[in-house]
């Protein structure tokens, strides 16, 4: 896969948070970050449809760019929509009393950020509104300098807080000075600073 073919499956990815199964997505994810592209593909291409998950002209000149075949037929039984739906989750700072303490996570992603070109750490509590498809959890957004691997960087970081505690919080990552879509630009906005260079 070449550098643009790459960048675009990072940015679409981007798009799709939040919107697309976070299941879905981290699969998708995955497998385009070791190579296992028609996997990815096919991941993505099946989860838009099955969840009905509407994505934009844009959005799908995009996803027919990375595509091993621009014409494959089941990008066409994905819904489009003129504009990108509005966010299914709002994000604070802090969680409930009910929410699970995630100072485990922050020291162990204080630390693995860095090695990814990490340059800040931000946590967000992630609440479900109605139109959403998963539940409220905490969520990291990781940013790092021009020219780091986003989905490399989002895969390593996620592993370690698997490997290391069990858990399946999402991690997201945004080049610093970048224009992040809007799922990752909220969950920065309204996070809590854990970290930084």
């Amino acid at each position: 896969m070449d550098v643009q073919t790459y960048a675009t499956v990072a940015a679409v990815c981007a798009r799709l948070t939040g919107r697309l199964s976070d299941d879905v997505l981290d699969a998708v994810r995955d497998h385009y970050s070791v190579g296992e592209a028609e996997i990815a593909e096919s991941a993505m291409l099946l989860g838009l449809a099955l969840e009905g998950v509407p994505i934009t002209p844009d959005e799908q000149d995009l996803i027919r760019a990375v595509l091993d075949d621009p014409a494959n037929p089941d990008l066409d039984d994905v819904p489009v929509t003129a504009a990108v739906p509005p966010l299914a989750y709002r994000f604070a700072a802090t969680g409930p009393a009910s929410a699970p303490d995630p100072s485990r996570a922050d020291a162990v992603l204080t630390a693995e950020a860095p090695r990814h070109g990490g340059l800040r750490l931000y946590r967000a509590w992630r609440a479900p509104l109605p139109a959403a498809t998963d539940d409220a959890m905490w969520i990291y957004v990781v940013e790092v300098g021009p020219g780091a691997n986003e989905l490399l960087a989002r895969t390593g970081i996620a592993s370690r807080l698997w490997v290391t505690l069990r858990e399946r919080w999402l991690v997201e990552v945004v080049v610093q000075g970048g224009s992040p879509p809007p799922y990752q630009a909220a969950a920065r906005a309204a996070g809590q600073k854990i970290w930084s260079a």
